[in-house]
């Protein structure tokens, strides 16, 4: 068999008797050896090419005692070709593949996603808000609904999700605004601290970039705008994506350049924040799409995007598997357990009660008093909570007394704990211990702590 490539050479040197089928066997024709040494020469382009090449790379040590051999399967069912990375990555770093044969250098799996309840899996507030025309939390823990004349919506936590996700978050046009005033906004975002992000080394020479991705899907095909805030520095980056096929989810994904200027605060301050643009007047709109880092402009905040979510009632604008992470490429979404979620939720905010009769704090009723005072206990949080009364709780003690919850005359709370002075409807009848809980049949009562950024 003539000998036609790299692979169909023997290691037993006397066994190789001929080049690509040009004898080089003993006493072969002069000729014959220019002839082999240019058949050999073709066969190493191959291998250089890359349309030639050898089961296993064999990489010998300095002294040749020892190797790393890299070796293909056994069966290859398709031909793939791996695009190494430039440079050797940063400390701790690991080789990933974006699925198509281009490597690159990545944190490792596992606590990368900088969005907290990206897959829309906690709802605290209740999963579904009408009649919304204000800024607030109205559905989906973490993602803020940032409203001024806009319209009228519904918000909520839909079942309607791609593949590999329960959840995610909708907001509906029940009310239209086809013409938009120059101030109307709508702005889905979700702050995050500063000291959760140092590593991102934003206002140094060796600012890392940051990668987005989510799944989107709408009614209103178009351009949309996603923009990031650096809220210590006032500055802003941003870009545009394309929805192409109406009702359909697909997967945006965006990565933004490190920024050399101005460092985040180490604190538990809203130092970013991640904006996706829905509706924009001129006044965050008649700007240019900040795709560099620059100084923010509120012109720019909403730049590039050219459809109307509120022009009529029939738009709606859905999103999940919402990921920030470092580097230039997105990974496969982290997903986390609900309980570690709803933990992470519950460092902003927290409600404490929802079934009847749930004890909720417990302390004294005076003697001819109007007042309950009580110590509430709740989760820790970022820092010291509004807390305020929802729904029907009551005071009772072991005498039968029993009286409605009016509101809070005064709260000392810390970040764990608050000691809160709860006015009722009638008075007690002697010093005694009483207890604050769910009135029953109101099981949508309950304490709101609150210490959103």
């Amino acid at each position: 068999m003539a000998k036609d490539k790299l692979t169909d050479y023997d290691s037993v040197a006397s066994s190789n008797l001929d080049v690509g089928g040009i004898s080089v066997a003993e006493g072969m024709l002069p000729s014959g050896v220019n002839n082999a040494i240019r058949e050999q020469m073709s066969h190493l382009a191959d291998f250089a090419a890359g349309t030639s090449g050898v089961d296993v790379l064999k990489l010998q040590d300095d002294t040749d005692t020892n190797s790393i051999k890299l070796q293909a399967p056994a069966s290859v069912t398709a031909t793939t070709t791996f695009t190494l990375p430039d440079g050797d990555g940063a400390s701790g770093q690991a080789m990933i593949t974006d699925g198509a044969g281009t490597l690159s250098w990545a944190a490792p799996y596992g606590n990368r996603n900088l969005i907290i309840n990206g897959a829309m899996a906690v709802s605290q507030r209740g999963t579904s808000t009408t009649s919304v025309t204000s800024t607030g939390y109205h559905a989906c823990d973490r993602f803020k609904f940032l409203y001024t004349d806009a319209g009228t919506w519904t918000v909520s936590q839909s079942t309607d999700a791609p593949d590999g996700f329960a959840n995610s978050f909708k907001v509906e046009c029940t009310t239209a605004k086809s013409s938009l005033a120059s101030n109307s906004r709508l702005f889905i975002l979700q702050a995050l601290e500063g000291q959760n992000l140092q590593q991102l080394k934003k206002g140094t020479s060796a600012a890392e970039s940051i990668t987005l991705s989510f799944y989107v899907r709408t009614n209103k095909t178009g351009t949309y705008q996603v923009h990031v805030e650096d809220n210590d520095n006032i500055r802003i980056i941003g870009s545009t994506y394309t929805v192409s096929s109406a009702n359909t989810w697909q997967k945006v994904t965006v990565t933004f350049a490190g920024d050399t200027t101005g460092a985040l605060d180490n604190d538990n301050g809203d130092s970013f924040a991640v904006f996706f643009a829905l509706v924009a007047g001129t006044d965050n709109s008649s700007g240019a799409v900040p795709t560099a880092w620059e100084a923010k402009t509120n012109a720019d905040r909403g730049a590039g995007l050219n459809v109307n979510l509120a022009d009529a009632t029939s738009n709606y604008w859905q999103i999940t598997g919402v990921q920030l992470e470092l580097g230039d490429t997105a990974t496969p979404f982290e997903h986390r357990s609900y309980s570690d979620e709803l933990a992470r939720c519950q460092w902003y905010y927290e409600r404490r009660g929802g079934a009847s009769y749930q004890a909720l704090g417990s302390g004294l009723v005076g003697n001819g008093r109007d007042q309950t005072r009580i110590t509430l206990n709740y989760n820790e949080k970022r820092a010291v909570p509004s807390i305020a009364v929802e729904g029907s709780l009551i005071s009772t003690n072991r005498e039968n007394y029993e009286a409605d919850i009016t509101g809070l005359t005064g709260t000392a709370a810390g970040t764990m704990s608050a000691y809160l002075a709860c006015t009722h409807s009638a008075a007690g009848t002697g010093l005694a211990a009483a207890v604050v809980t769910v009135k029953n049949g109101s099981p949508n009562s309950f304490f709101e702590i609150e210490s959103e950024l």
